[in-house]
């Protein structure tokens, strides 16, 4: 929700993470914590089993095209990424909606009956369930593209240890610092995404609307 609020001008800004933390506790109580969490459950297994299958599929195809190790398992992670956003995208859309209910956790409706609404009112496309597919790709795209790239990449240049604490600490090391830079890239999709599929400034007007005229509009006014 911290990445929804619209300056401090918006009536449910948070002036830092804690105090976000803070105001949904105080107002939604702990299970304020935990809305929507069902849509992305159900996502986890079939978002996983894409990702990885994917990314092996995309390699295999780049090994015709004689590129450098590096850059395919970039590019590898880029298709990768592209393909799981548009798996996960629909869950995204129920999961965000739910999230940005202010009213208690007993009150709000069940992730299916969000979901029905959802379709009842914008449909399947791009004002329904499919809200902001181009922010997810951008989300899932850059993030992969960037982390499998980065950590095979830094994985084949630093030797392997052959004590095996040693090895797991290399692996776990390499895979926090790729997810790090992966995530500082690929924020800014994300915070384009939860503006898209979040509630709008104005009731009835759209202001947030596509990826890239998002990010501008958030840079113009907040920096």
């Amino acid at each position: 929700r911290f990445q929804i609020q619209r300056g401090k001008t918006d009536p449910t800004s948070y002036k830092s993470l804690g105090d976000c933390f803070r105001t949904i506790f105080q107002r939604e109580g702990l299970l304020g914590f935990y809305k929507g969490i069902l849509p992305p459950i159900l996502a986890e297994t079939p978002k996983r089993a894409v990702k990885f299958f994917t990314f092996e599929q995309y390699k295999k195809l780049l090994g015709y095209a004689s590129l450098p190790p590096g850059l395919a398992f970039a590019v590898a992670g880029l298709g990768s990424g592209l393909t799981e956003a548009v798996v996960v995208n629909p869950f995204e859309v129920v999961k965000v909606t739910l999230q940005t209910n202010q009213n208690a956790f007993t009150e709000q409706p069940s992730s299916f009956v969000q979901a029905q609404q959802i379709i009842k009112t914008g449909g399947l496309g791009s004002q329904g369930l499919n809200k902001g597919l181009t922010a997810t790709l951008g989300r899932h795209g850059v993030f992969n593209m960037v982390y499998f790239g980065f950590y095979f990449n830094v994985k084949n240049v630093l030797p392997v240890n052959k004590d095996p604490n040693l090895e797991f600490l290399r692996k776990f090391g390499i895979g926090l610092v790729s997810g790090t830079i992966a995530s500082i890239i690929n924020i800014p999709f994300d915070v384009a995404k939860s503006r898209i599929q979040g509630p709008q400034p104005v009731p009835g007007e759209i202001k947030y609307r596509t990826c890239f005229k998002t990010m501008a509009t958030v840079y113009k006014e907040e920096g």
